[in-house]
């Protein structure tokens, strides 16, 4: 569809806007909020046929100590998280790699002052295996860690875990990219 342009004064219609977003790219689909000292957090029902892929982003909290924060889907347990990568100590020019096989993916390092991740995610709902890229940052460090998910069950939510410690406040936001 061709991209409408709109002109000074133009009255801008319902269909014009209806068309327009529905057309649009990222789409928001939930949202929740983290809690206050929680050691997990859960996002149910947030995956469905409606999209095939999807961004988490994850802001705005402070954990109790520096510790990984693991994201597991909805129904998919056991070893099958498989992830490599690295990560940076700032100020640094030593790079760390990284490559393991786990019960979830690391989705964030979590620092005592505050977090920021961002998780691609391919195919959660469709019974295909699912990949994709986990990008974060925290006082210390920088984080860049693909990682492949050897199931092909199908989920419809996740859970963040903290390897140690709590986490208090922040906000978790899905979007689902439309599809074509």
């Amino acid at each position: 569809m061709a991209i409408k342009t709109f002109t000074t004064g133009e009255v801008l219609t319902a269909a014009d806007t209806n068309t327009y977003l529905a057309n649009s790219g990222l789409v928001y689909v939930t949202s929740a909020t983290i809690g206050t000292a929680v050691s997990s957090v859960t996002v149910s029902n947030c995956f469905s046929a409606t999209y095939d892929h999807y961004r988490i982003i994850i802001s705005g909290g402070v954990a109790s100590t520096q510790n990984n924060l693991g994201l597991q889907l909805s129904g998919i347990t056991g070893s099958v998280y498989n992830q490599l990568g690295y990560y940076q100590l700032w100020g640094s020019s030593t790079r760390f790699d990284y490559a393991g096989t786990s019960t979830n993916v690391i989705a964030c390092d979590c620092s005592a002052t505050a977090y920021i991740a961002d998780v691609e995610l391919k195919n959660p709902f469709a019974s295909l295996r699912k990949f994709g890229n986990t990008m974060s940052q925290s006082t210390n460090n920088q984080y860049s860690m693909p990682f492949y998910i050897n199931s092909t069950t199908s989920a419809t939510g996740f859970t963040l875990t903290t390897g140690s410690g709590t986490l208090t406040g922040g906000t978790i936001i899905v979007y689902g990219y439309r599809k074509a």
